[in-house]
């Protein structure tokens, strides 16, 4: 759920409110003037940048950022992460990932690409989709054939989203953002070379304080189906299709209809990884640059 891993596999959020100013301009601006700025800054898109810590086993491993803008129904979201302390030193791994799209019910990505790096190897996937489905995708290097591999056909790249857009969680109908109906649905995730399902299911609603971000969250176990790409007798797939200890707590964005994690736990068969919420940070893009309609991945 987070910017994962895709096996070759490919392994596996401050900006400023413009509010004061916008209300200073307006003391001495006509009444039409002041309208016009108010109009302006409820089109802005809206962003959220979230810092995240990685930690396997109660150790500390790493960290990551989520950085989203989200303007009418297009989404922007770029996602980070680095390996820190010794595993950071040993492996030296570091990854980042972007997708854009447009998001109602479900996202439905236009773009993805990703790359992860470690002192030994990288792998780079880039995606191009129309309506979710898949028209354009490329890894490099390009996976080795394993002939126990369960083969992807073009029916698992269709109605599908990528692992970034799989952490944009929008309202469903025109209930509340809190409603536990939200933590109910199943996400078709297409990383580039596996097709799998997570399955989302309303375990509770809690108080959470975090810097940047106060009230409470949604909590949604989770549940892991593989459906093509991977090797089905491999111990890691078995243990992750059986694996009942998956939850991943979900907070509204203000000026959306969507959330998105602050907190993904999820039970390796060497420990607990927990990726943790440290500082929430919302606010409003602040130059015409930063619109999502203009939004493409790098290279393009």
């Amino acid at each position: 759920m987070s910017a994962t891993p895709v096996r070759r596999t490919i392994k596996p959020l401050t900006t400023r409110l413009l509010g004061t100013v916008l209300a200073v301009a307006a003391l001495g601006a006509p009444a039409d003037a002041a309208a016009r700025a108010r109009r302006a800054a409820a089109a802005a898109p809206a962003t959220v940048t979230v810092d995240y810590s990685i930690n396997l086993a109660g150790l500390p491993i790493g960290t990551a950022r989520l950085a989203g803008s989200f303007e009418r129904d297009r989404y922007l979201m770029d996602v980070s992460a680095t390996l820190t302390g010794l595993v950071g030193a040993i492996t030296g791994g570091k990854g980042s990932a972007r997708a854009s799209g447009n998001f109602s019910v479900a996202p439905q990505p236009a773009a993805f690409s990703i790359a992860t790096h470690t002192a030994s190897s990288g792998i780079a996937v880039r995606m191009a989709l129309a309506h979710g489905n898949v028209v354009q995708a490329e890894i490099t290097p390009p996976l080795v054939d394993m002939q126990d591999r369960v083969p992807v056909t073009a029916a698992h790249k269709r109605g599908i989203m990528d692992p970034v857009s799989a952490l944009l969680m929008p309202a469903q109908g025109r209930g509340e953002l809190l409603d536990p109906a939200n933590c109910n649905r199943t996400l078709p995730v297409f990383d580039g070379a596996t097709r799998f399902n997570v399955v989302l299911s309303y375990a509770e609603t809690r108080p959470v304080q975090k810097p940047g971000y106060v009230g409470p969250v949604l909590v949604c176990t989770a549940r892991y189906q593989a459906v093509a790409g991977h090797r089905p007798d491999r111990p890691g797939v078995k243990f992750m299709e059986d694996n009942r200890e998956m939850s991943v707590w979900l907070a509204p964005v203000e000026g959306t209809r969507a959330l998105i994690p602050l907190r993904i736990s999820v039970l390796t068969t060497i420990g607990t990884n927990i990726i943790e919420a440290t500082r929430w940070t919302q606010g409003v893009a602040e130059t015409a640059g930063a619109s999502v309609a203009q939004a493409s991945l790098p290279g393009q």
